[in-house]
């Protein structure tokens, strides 16, 4: 099927842009903030059972996810593992100018939007990055008064002000450990490591958890959106 996509210019507008796509709303939300270009090929498979794990529990829970919609890293393996063995919304939130469509041609900075995303919103901005407010806003309208929760994948400074935004919205953040820079930074920090003050900052909202994959293997995340407000 074509993927939805709508534009969206103001934030007082990003309500009614949510109405268009037709998703069943309120619904549970994961918001997944992750490596996109940086992460190189060889972690794939390291970050591809996670990913997998991630889908299973949102298939699970009936819940939406968001992202940043496009054809790398993180966003790239969601998008895969939707088209494998998913019906759950994926829905990816990236900056109009920067994103092109697949079997196109990027140029400078733009990246190819993920094709098995199902909706894309398109928001205005000039680099990377300045789609996370927007990202955060769209999470909250799709959750309304239902779970909503941020899953930290390895990631890089986008990350970071994922989860700054997370938290200025009062949603719990999980970063898994073991899949490497902003995610392991900021387990650290939750454990009460000293060595990085951007991610001890964020860390001491109360609002981020560390999650061992090894150990409990999400649940903790699907806990959080099985919730009944």
């Amino acid at each position: 099927m074509p993927v939805k996509k709508v534009r969206v210019e103001q934030p007082a507008a990003l309500p009614a842009a949510v109405k268009e796509l037709d998703l069943d709303l309120p619904v549970p939300t994961l918001v997944v903030s992750g490596g996109a270009a940086a992460v190189e090929t060889a972690e794939f498979a390291h970050l591809s059972p996670i990913v997998e794990e991630l889908a299973a529990v949102a298939e699970r829970v009936g819940a939406a996810v968001v992202d940043g919609g496009t054809d790398e890293g993180v966003m790239r393996l969601l998008g895969e593992v939707r088209a494998r063995a998913g019906s759950f919304p994926l829905i990816g939130v990236a900056v109009e100018s920067l994103a092109v469509d697949p079997e196109t041609t990027p140029h400078g900075e733009q990246a190819l939007l993920e094709p098995n995303h199902t909706h894309v919103i398109l928001v205005p901005g000039k680099k990377w990055g300045d789609e996370v407010p927007w990202l955060a806003d769209v999470a909250q309208v799709l959750a309304r008064d239902r779970p909503s929760v941020t899953v930290v994948i390895n990631g890089g400074e986008i990350a970071y002000a994922d989860v700054a935004a997370s938290i200025s919205a009062g949603r719990p953040v999980l970063a898994i450990e073991g899949t490497g820079r902003t995610a392991d930074a900021l387990a650290a920090a939750s454990g009460g490591a000293q060595t990085d003050p951007h991610a001890r900052s964020l860390v001491a909202s109360g609002l981020v958890q560390a999650v061992d994959v090894r150990e409990n293997h999400l649940v903790a995340l699907e806990q959080i959106l099985s919730r009944r407000n």
